[in-house]
């Protein structure tokens, strides 16, 4: 499906946005002003960006944990704010600052982030299954890593979704490396998604490091569950150039990753991709560019000021314990 000038734009604002987001929260984590963990996206941005730009708000989102998902929430319309104040403990979190990574945006349809993988399949199933019970042309977009395949709920998942014909893209971004373990040792072919023909579910591989090429598997795949012909699988091969999260050894394996390969991988990063992409289609001006970059710089400084002007929670503990467990009716 051919992306307009104008989705392209978008696409590259968002990117550059998610580099943006991520390159400050990596800072504020070595600087000690950070919650709880990161891990960087480095590298990793453009299956989200694409994944999520061209959702309605209305739609469901489950992001991957790559920068915390960022680079979906963002390009889905979340304002990163909120999410940057729960990071730093602050009452202005999207969860009062209880939280940090374990984060919560229901009126945009993300509704939580575990710390389990693949926790993401089986309320996907769930969201997929109630969309089409209303038929109101809702998709759910559930993106994971390639180490969340080897879960067997990601089995039942895309199964159940098969069968049903329900509206939701498995979108995998697969950067090869499941923490410290290879994916080529973990899977028997080279293509996770292959394992989609056993469901009879259509399926396309596709350039992770390029943003609009993200997009545009996307959109097909939204479009078709729009329509109601059920769940497509997307497979974006992508690239981490920092460690799984920071502060971890950078191995494959039970080898450090050296400054040659990371060098190598660099190459194609996907910033740098987006920029000649626009350049050389003559999708954006230089000054059209670098207004971009300054309106984003604005945006994230804004959000920084947000995070570090609000206040820490100072409740009570039944406000601590609030929305965290529900007391059914008495008999």
């Amino acid at each position: 499906m051919a992306l307009t000038k104008k989705q392209k734009k978008l696409l590259f604002t968002n990117l550059i946005r998610s580099k943006a987001y991520d390159d400050m929260v990596a800072k504020r984590m070595v600087s000690g002003r950070l919650v709880g963990f990161y891990h960087p996206g480095d590298g990793h941005l453009a299956p989200g960006v694409g994944a999520a730009t061209f959702l309605e708000k209305t739609d469901y989102l489950s992001p991957h944990h790559r920068a915390h998902g960022m680079p979906h929430m963002l390009s889905k319309g979340i304002d990163m704010k909120y999410y940057l104040a729960e990071h730093t403990g602050k009452i202005t979190g999207c969860c009062a600052g209880r939280s940090s990574f374990h984060f919560c945006f229901p009126e945009h349809g993300v509704f939580l982030m575990s710390g389990f993988i693949g926790y993401n399949f089986s309320p996907s199933v769930g969201l997929g299954w109630a969309a089409k019970q209303r038929g109101n042309q809702q998709v759910v977009m559930n993106c994971s890593g390639d180490g969340s395949y080897n879960e067997g709920r990601a089995h039942e998942a895309l199964l159940m979704a098969a069968n049903w014909r329900l509206p939701i893209i498995f979108y995998c971004e697969n950067n090869g490396m499941a923490i410290f373990a290879d994916a080529n040792e973990m899977h028997p072919t080279p293509h996770i998604s292959s394992m989609a023909k056993a469901y009879d579910m259509p399926s396309e591989i596709v350039d992770g490091q390029d943003v609009f090429a993200c997009a545009e598997a996307a959109l097909k795949a939204i479009k078709r569950a729009r329509k109601g012909d059920g769940p497509t699988f997307i497979e974006a091969k992508t690239i981490r150039f920092r460690e799984h999260d920071i502060g971890t050894p950078d191995l494959l394996g039970a080898t450090p990753r050296t400054k040659q390969q990371i060098d190598q991988l660099r190459a194609r990063d996907p910033v740098e991709l987006a920029l000649r992409h626009v350049r050389d289609h003559k999708i954006l001006s230089e000054a059209e560019i670098d207004e971009i970059y300054e309106t984003v710089d604005a945006e994230v400084a804004a959000a920084e000021k947000f995070a570090d002007d609000s206040p820490i929670p100072d409740v009570t503990e039944a406000e601590l314990m609030q929305d965290v467990f529900f007391e059914g009716a008495k008999a």
